[in-house]
């Protein structure tokens, strides 16, 4: 053990497993040791008794990825790694993806130019497949499954995205075909479509009415139909994003018939409500559209029961930085526009954990076995990263996050994204990370950031190993 790169001692670690004490001893980037007391290394950091966890993977997040004009997210893969790792996170995994009449191979090589050389700690790609051609599913997507691209994206709404059913299964007969993982945005296209309309009609369009034209019965509809796709094609599929009971209701149904459905949700679920859209037509609300949109109070329970009792594998930050104020984000063109037009999507990929850490374990809604699971190991898995990544264990990359635990309010000056507002401000949290290390090299030490740009390195992940869901 004299080859010691660095030494984590004091440690209350814990894994998806259970909770021990111990020292962390670290080499070329790795963890090579777990024991009660290590030799003395180079560099030294004391944990001094606190919450060890391995470092988050975030595997639904979008970063620097292509809008039309005059659009356009304010994270690219510096300040989005940036933020991630002063909030934990020490893997994401942004979409490259694919516009209708483009190749899905120039939409992955589109974006490595956007990442080369800016991320600060490790990455993967989903694909986003919106153009399923003969060629795509026959040569492209079975190409790039074959070189570690192992997840996609379908979805059942917006126009410049959406699949039809029967693309869907085509899509779907890919994934079984080749092993990969199919993450499936549920939400009734048609539905949405005909009452934007009629809101639009009655002159409602300040963004409140976002929620109005996405009731939770168009994410209930199009989660049954997509568990009928992917049980008619016989794939595991996973629900991303899952936002109300009664999508809740359909995936236990599914599991209580043995389908192969795993589900994800996020934080906005756990700590917005419809109300942080708006109670009267001011545009402030425009900072929380996102889809599906935050639900009741009541609603909030029924997603904190999931995260107990297993129905969600996977917490996601869903992360969609558009600047508030600004021609480029939620105002395009510089001007407040109907909900329709406003973009979606909320920022997250620094809170996500100290969120969860915060209400979830300290809050004693969750055990921190359940929160390394949620944030870390299950993602990990459900993408082919795992045991590399979202575990402590010998041989994992020496990705961890010391804890501090403390009560502050949450302030968007606090955080280093370029976004110019968190919907989470005002909130009392009672953690945050005092200590990230991505490959064994601290890059947020409790109050300043470590830049590595260009050190993220880009993971080729394997195939899915998430064990079958268990009935719920």
């Amino acid at each position: 053990m004299n080859d010691l790169d660095l030494v984590v001692r004091h440690a209350r670690i814990a894994t998806a497993a259970d909770v021990f004490d111990a020292d962390i001893g670290i080499a070329g980037g790795r963890i090579v040791a777990l024991a009660q007391s290590l030799p003395k290394a180079p560099r030294e950091i004391d944990a001094a008794g606190r919450t060890v966890t391995p470092g988050g993977v975030d595997a639904h997040c979008h970063l620097d990825q292509p809008m039309a004009p005059p659009v356009r997210m304010a994270d690219d893969f510096d300040t989005g790694t940036r933020a991630a790792a002063c909030g934990g996170t020490t893997t994401v995994i942004p979409f490259a993806a694919q516009e209708k009449g483009q190749s899905l191979q120039a939409a992955v090589d589109d974006y490595h130019r956007r990442a080369e050389g800016k991320a600060h700690v490790d990455y993967a790609f989903h694909l986003i497949v919106s153009d399923p051609t003969p060629k795509v599913l026959a040569e492209e997507l079975p190409a790039l499954i074959a070189r570690g691209y192992t997840s996609f994206k379908i979805y059942m709404t917006y126009d410049d995205l959406k699949l039809d059913d029967g693309q869907i299964l085509d899509v779907l007969s890919v994934a079984r075909e080749q092993g990969a993982m199919a993450m499936i945005h549920a939400e009734n296209a048609d539905c949405i479509e005909w009452l934007t309309r009629r809101l639009e009609a009655a002159g409602r369009t300040a963004p409140r009415f976002h929620a109005h034209a996405r009731p939770m019965l168009v994410e209930r509809e199009a989660t049954h139909r997509a568990i009928a796709l992917g049980q008619l094609v016989d794939v595991p599929i996973l629900i991303v994003h899952v936002s109300g009971r009664e999508a809740v209701e359909q995936i236990r149904w599914a599991r209580g018939h043995g389908l192969p459905v795993y589900a994800e949700t996020c934080p906005q679920y756990l700590f917005l409500t419809a109300a942080d859209l708006g109670v009267d037509d001011s545009y402030l609300g425009a900072r929380c559209v996102c889809s599906p949109p935050p639900r009741d109070k009541a609603n909030q329970e029924v997603i904190w029961d999931g995260l107990v009792d297993g129905l969600f594998t996977v917490l996601s930050s869903d992360h969609a930085p558009f600047r508030y104020d600004a021609p480029e984000g939620k105002k395009p063109g510089g001007r407040e526009v109907a909900f329709r037009h406003i973009p979606n999507g909320i920022p997250g990929i620094e809170t996500r954990m100290p969120l969860l850490y915060s209400e979830g374990v300290l809050g004693g809604r969750i055990t921190l076995e359940k929160f390394v699971e949620l944030t870390a190991t299950n993602p990990a898995k459900a993408y082919g990263l795992h045991p590399r990544k979202g575990t402590i264990a010998i041989g994992a990359d020496a990705d961890l996050v010391v804890w501090d635990e403390r009560e502050f309010v949450l302030r968007n000056e606090h955080l280093h994204h370029a976004v110019d507002y968190t919907p989470y401000a005002g909130m009392t949290l009672r953690a945050w990370p005092g200590l990230t290390l991505s490959g064994g090299e601290v890059v947020w030490d409790g109050q300043s950031f470590h830049p590595r740009p260009g050190q993220g390195r880009f993971l080729n992940c394997g195939a899915p190993s998430l064990r079958p869901p268990r009935r719920s």
